[in-house]
């Protein structure tokens, strides 16, 4: 799609912001929450070249949910089939790609692990659409719902000491403290 603006506005009664221009394709972000099912509870341990080891929570995963509209231009013969064309196209895209492709990504979005997860979802975090167009001022449209987990990093890490690199065992017989004990040393597994 040429010449298709990108807006993060409310799709409001006034839509389209100064600087949109249409056509325009709106990605609202109404919804956001943790994944509880992709907590993970075990900690992440470090080794640092000096030998010491770090130890770190792994990132909260966040799932923000998107409405998708698109506004057609006002000069356009037929707007609603305009319209409906545009998230035609905008769903391909998105359907087409089921992680959000590397190259897109930027700051601490990039590089994340797992990749971002997305998704056009049929279960909705809106209670009632229609409440939400009242509530925005605008006449109901049609929308794609998406959603993108991502990766937030919100514990800081922890240095718990150098590496354990082997293990001690002492052996002792009796009671006697005269001589000292054997020892032995075995590398850690």
């Amino acid at each position: 799609m040429q010449n298709v603006a990108i807006s993060f506005a409310p799709p409001d009664d006034q839509f389209p912001p100064s600087g949109v221009s249409l056509p325009a394709i709106d990605f609202f972000l109404y919804d956001i929450r943790e994944d509880h099912d992709l907590r993970l509870n075990r900690w992440e341990l470090e080794r640092g070249a000096d030998g010491m080891t770090t130890r770190k929570r792994p990132p909260v995963r966040v799932t923000c949910s998107y409405l998708i509209t698109s506004w057609p231009s006002s000069s356009a013969p037929d707007p609603a089939q305009d319209e409906h064309r545009l998230l035609g196209e905008v769903m391909k895209v998105l359907l087409r790609h089921r992680t959000i492709p590397e190259g897109y990504l930027r700051g601490e979005l990039a590089g994340q692990e797992p990749a971002l997860p997305a998704r056009i979802v049929a279960e909705v975090q809106l209670h009632s659409l229609g409440e939400l167009w009242q509530a925005m001022g605008g006449k109901p449209k049609a929308a794609l719902h998406y959603a993108v987990t991502i990766s937030v990093d919100v514990f800081e890490p922890a240095e718990v000491g150098p590496a354990v690199t082997e293990k001690i065992i002492t052996i002792t017989q009796g009671v006697s403290q005269d001589k000292p004990p054997a020892t032995s040393s075995v590398p850690s597994s």
